[in-house]
């Protein structure tokens, strides 16, 4: 893996499998640019050289680090409002993970994302995973995490409580108030213009008193 960072903010990596530079910001690629090519060349001599040390150290593995897992939500939880949960795994080694989501016991494979692996000052290495969903009382979220540092799976739950309900903007009483006032000035003017087409009827329609010859 290759990545540039500055004062521990990722800039870029490099996807070695599509041989291209991802930007951790779209907008870095307007001030910015970097050829993946040019660390292809490198990442080989570095394979090597792994390899040697390898040898020299009789392959003695690596001692692993066991991982702390936080489960996050992007934003105040609101009933069926769409959110993302965020499973934060961090402090582990070697970098090797399998975090998979879980709704309701059933795995969830669709719409989910994550990070590559996000190495610290310390050697260690922490990754994010997301997961879209809405907020249901119904409903609790799994996030399991697998390690060769754990014992047994690592299970991190999210349940919603009962008292989660639906948010109903309160209503406007001066939109009703003018609603009410504008129907009351209506059936005025209906009553009004009745009486006076009745009245011009009335004295359209008087017959004139007969004079004396």
């Amino acid at each position: 893996e290759f990545m540039l960072d500055f004062d521990g903010d990722e800039f870029f990596y490099v996807n070695m499998e599509q041989k291209e530079t991802v930007w951790w910001l779209k907008e870095f690629e307007h001030f910015a640019s970097f050829e993946a090519q040019r660390v292809l060349a490198s990442i080989a001599v570095d394979k090597v050289n792994l390899d040697v040390v390898m040898k020299r150290s009789n392959h003695t593995p690596n001692i692993s680090e066991s991982p702390a897992g936080t489960l996050l939500l992007s934003s105040p939880a609101e009933f069926l409002q769409l959110n993302i949960l965020i499973s934060f795994v961090d402090t582990f080694s070697p970098p090797i993970l399998n975090v998979p989501w879980l709704k309701n016991i059933k795995p969830v494979i669709t719409e989910v994302s994550e990070t590559v692996f996000l190495p610290r000052e310390d050697h260690f290495s922490s990754k994010f995973y997301y997961l879209p969903f809405l907020p249901s009382t119904e409903d609790f979220c799994d996030c399991q995490v697998d390690h060769w540092g754990l014992d047994k799976v690592l299970l991190k739950r999210l349940v919603f409580p009962k008292s989660l309900k639906c948010h109903i903007p309160p209503r406007d009483n001066r939109e009703s108030g003018v609603c009410i006032l504008g129907l009351f000035v209506s059936l005025v003017g209906i009553i009004v213009g009745t009486v006076l087409i009745i009245k011009d009827l009335g004295i359209m329609w008087h017959p004139k008193p007969s004079g004396s010859l």
